[in-house]
C-alpha cells in the first residue's frame, strides 16, 4: 500500500531528515537505536523470535529495520508492518540489551508511522474506532458496556449461550476469553461518585491520588476495592479523580499515537496537585510513567508530563517503600508469581512484590522459572494476533508449576490471559493480583 497523496496532505511530513520515509511527525527517535551494535544479546530474551527463529522477528532485527527506513533504504508497507505490529513489546530485549536500547519505544513510534501511511480500514478500522475511540476515552460507555456484560452474566443468557453452542459462531480465540470472563461487579468510579476521598482507617499518613483504569475498573473492580482497602487500612486517604480517563496504553500500543495525547493531557490536568499516583496495573503504569516520549514536539506538555511520571507508582512499591502492616492471619496457601512485562522490564519492579506475598504467613512461594517470560497478553496482543499470542502463553505454561494453588500477578491483561491458558491446558490453579492476596489477609485477621 503506498502513501498517497490526499494522506500527505492530511498530515504534511515533518522531519529533517531528507532520505528518510518517516513522513509524519513523532518519527522514531534515532537517539533509541544509536547505541545498538546488533550483538545478539536480545534474542534469547524474544518470544517472537524464540518461535520464528526469523530475525525479522527479533529485536535487533526490527531496530535494523527500523533505522533503515529512516535511512531511506525502506519504505512503510506491508513487509515493514508485519514485525513492527508482530512485536509483543514486552521490553524484555532492553533488559538483555547491555546498552539499554528502548526498543518498546522504537516499536511504539515506527507503529504511530505506520498507521498515520497505512490506516486501518474495513471492518478493522470500524471495530478499532469502535473500541479505541468510542468506548475506552468514556467513562459512562464503559460503564453501560461493563452492565450489558453483567446482564449477559446473571440474565441466564450466556448460559444459554453456551448450551446450544451459539458461543461457537465467534473465532476460536474469543469463545476461549468468554469462558474466563471474570464476574462483573461495580465500578469504583461509580460506587464512589458522589464521594471521590476515601479516608484511611485510622491515623492519616498520606494522600495518594488513584488510577481505577478502564478494562481494570469494568473487569475487575474488586481489584480495585482490595487496592484502595489496603491503602486505607495503611493509613493513606484515597482520592478518586473525577475527570481521570483511560491511560491510553492500547492506542499507542496501536499506533494511535493523537489519541495516546489526548487522553495523557486529560490525566495530567485531572491528576495536576495530587503528590503520588497509584496504579494496580502494571501496562497502565508503564505508559503514564512515559507519558513525556508523547510530547517530544510539545516542550510545554513534556514539561508536565515529567512532573507526572514522577508521581505515578505501582502500587506493590508504593507499599513496599513507604512501610504497610504485616498481617497476622494465615492464608495457607502455595502459590508462584509471574512477572509482568510492563511491571518487571518497564516499571523495574521485581522484588517488591514477592517481598509483600512471603509477609503474609502461611503463604509458600514457589518459584516459576522464566517468571519475566511474557505470557502473550501485551495488551490486545492476543486478540490481534491470537497465533503468536497462544504459541507464547504455551511456552508460559510448561513453566507454571503444577504443584500450586493460585498465580500472583500485577496485571489485568495477564490475569486474563494465565486464566485461558490455565483453562486451555486443564490446570486448576486460581489467578490472584497480589494485592488481593494482602486484602484477604487483611480481612481475615479482622474476622477472627
Amino acid at each position: 500500500m503506498a502513501v498517497t497523496e490526499e494522506r500527505l496532505k492530511q498530515s504534511p511530513p515533518c522531519t529533517n531528515n531528507s532520505l528518510s520515509n518517516y513522513l509524519w511527525k513523532d518519527a522514531p527517535d534515532e537517539n533509541k537505536w544509536a547505541d545498538c551494535v546488533h550483538c545478539g544479546m536480545c534474542l534469547e530474551s524474544c518470544p517472537t523470535y524464540e518461535q520464528t527463529g526469523q530475525e525479522q522477528h527479533s529485536p535487533r532485527g526490527r531496530v535494523y529495520l527500523i533505522k533503515s527506513v529512516a535511512e531511506g533504504k525502506l519504505t512503510v508497507n506491508e513487509q515493514f508492518m508485519d514485525p513492527v505490529f508482530a512485536c509483543l513489546d514486552c521490553r524484555a530485549c532492553t533488559t538483555a540489551c547491555p546498552a539499554d536500547v528502548d526498543v518498546g519505544g522504537l516499536i511504539e513510534e515506527a507503529r504511530g508511522q505506520i498507521r498515520q501511511a497505512m490506516p486501518l480500514t474495513g471492518w478493522q478500522g470500524a471495530v478499532s474506532k469502535l473500541f479505541l475511540h468510542g468506548i475506552f476515552p468514556h467513562d459512562k460507555r464503559l460503564q453501560s458496556l461493563g452492565g450489558l456484560l453483567k446482564f449477559y452474566q446473571k440474565s441466564g443468557m450466556q448460559t444459554l449461550v453456551r448450551k446450544t453452542k451459539l458461543i461457537n459462531v465467534m473465532p476460536k480465540h474469543l469463545v476461549e476469553m468468554e469462558a474466563i470472563m471474570p464476574e462483573i461487579n461495580q465500578p469504583i468510579k461509580k460506587k464512589y461518585k458522589n464521594n471521590n476521598i476515601i479516608k484511611a482507617k485510622g491515623e492519616t499518613k498520606r494522600e495518594v491520588a488513584m488510577l481505577t483504569g478502564c478494562v481494570m475498573d469494568v473487569m475487575f473492580s474488586d481489584i480495585n476495592e482490595s487496592t484502595i482497602n489496603v491503602l486505607t487500612r495503611n493509613g493513606n486517604d484515597v482520592v478518586i479523580p473525577k475527570n481521570q480517563t483511560c491511560c491510553g496504553a492500547l492506542h499507542v500500543h496501536a499506533g494511535d499515537r493523537d489519541m495516546g495525547r489526548k487522553l495523557a493531557k486529560q490525566n495530567i490536568e485531572a491528576f495536576e496537585g495530587t503528590e503520588k499516583i497509584i496504579v494496580n496495573a502494571a501496562g497502565c503504569g508503564c505508559m503514564m510513567k512515559e507519558y513525556e516520549e508523547l510530547f517530544r514536539e510539545e516542550p510545554e506538555w513534556k514539561e508536565r508530563a515529567e512532573k507526572f511520571s514522577e508521581k505515578v507508582e505501582d502500587i506493590s512499591k508504593f507499599l513496599h517503600d513507604t512501610g504497610y502492616e504485616k498481617p497476622k492471619a494465615e492464608l495457607n496457601t502455595r502459590i508462584t508469581y509471574h512477572d509482568a512485562c510492563h511491571l518487571a522490564h518497564g516499571q523495574g519492579v521485581r522484588q517488591e512484590p514477592r517481598d509483600i506475598l512471603l509477609d503474609i504467613p502461611g503463604v509458600d512461594m514457589v518459584h516459576m522459572p522464566n517468571a519475566d517470560r511474557c505470557c502473550g497478553s501485551a495488551g490486545i496482543y492476543n486478540i490481534t494476533n491470537p497465533d503468536m499470542a497462544g504459541a507464547v502463553l504455551e511456552s508460559k505454561m510448561e513453566n507454571v508449576p503444577d504443584d500450586v494453588e493460585m498465580i500472583s500477578m500485577g496485571n489485568p491483561g495477564c490475569m486474563l490471559q494465565m486464566a485461558m491458558g490455565v483453562e486451555k491446558y486443564g490446570r486448576n490453579h486460581k489467578i490472584v493480583h497480589t494485592v488481593q492476596l494482602l486484602d484477604w489477609a487483611y480481612q481475615k485477621e479482622a474476622e477472627k
